[in-house]
C-alpha cells in the first residue's frame, strides 16, 4: 500500500500523542463515488463490493471495512456491512452466525458506533506471521469516541488461501 495516499494524525482518541496512528483518508479505489441528489450513483447497478484477495495486506482489510462502515448505506442499504462480512473469517462467521445475526450484532454495542462514523484513526498494524492486530479509533455518529482492536489471520484454503481476514473485532 502506498503509505504516502494516508494523511498522519497529530492524534487519535484516547491515545496520547498518536504517535503511529493515521486518519483513514482512504485512496480512491476504496472510496464510494458521491452520491446524486437522489442518493445513487453512476456505479449503482454495476457496482460490486471489495472482496477479499491475496493482494490486500492486513492494513488494506481493516482500511476497507473500516471505510465501507463510514458509508454503510452506499451503493445500497448496509453495503458496508455487507463488505466485513465478505472479510470475515469462517471462524469468524462461525461464531457470529448467518449474515442477519452478524448485521444485527454490528449494528448493536458495542459495535453500533462503527456505522456511519465521523472519523477514525489506526494505529500501527502487528504483523507476525499469519496473523495480526490492529487498533481503530472512532467518533461514532453521536460523537463519542471508542477504539476497537481488530484481529486477523491468513490461514485459509481454497479461494481464500493468501487473504487476510478478520478473526474478531472487540472493543480496545
Amino acid at each position: 500500500m502506498d503509505g504516502g495516499r494516508w494523511s498522519h494524525s497529530p492524534s487519535a482518541p484516547g491515545k496520547g500523542n498518536g504517535e503511529g496512528y493515521s486518519r483513514l483518508a482512504p485512496p480512491d479505489e476504496y472510496m464510494p463515488e458521491d452520491p446524486d441528489e437522489h442518493g445513487r450513483s453512476e456505479s449503482d447497478d454495476t457496482h460490486s463490493l471489495p472482496e477479499p484477495s491475496p493482494t490486500h495486506g492486513a492494513e488494506d482489510v481493516v482500511r476497507i471495512q473500516v471505510e465501507a462502515l463510514r458509508h454503510n448505506d452506499h451503493p445500497r442499504d448496509d453495503a458496508g456491512i455487507e463488505t466485513a462480512w465478505r472479510f470475515a473469517s469462517p471462524a469468524n462467521r462461525a461464531n457470529t452466525g448467518p449474515f442477519d445475526a452478524f448485521r444485527r450484532m454490528v449494528r448493536s454495542e458495542p459495535y453500533a458506533a462503527m456505522v456511519d462514523h465521523r472519523e477514525a484513526t489506526l494505529g500501527p498494524v502487528e504483523v507476525r506471521d499469519r496473523r495480526a492486530t490492529a487498533e481503530v479509533a472512532l467518533t461514532g455518529p453521536e460523537g463519542r469516541s471508542r477504539t476497537y482492536r481488530f484481529r486477523l489471520s491468513r490461514d485459509h484454503r481454497g479461494d481464500l488461501d493468501g487473504c487476510w481476514l478478520t478473526d474478531a473485532v472487540m472493543t480496545a
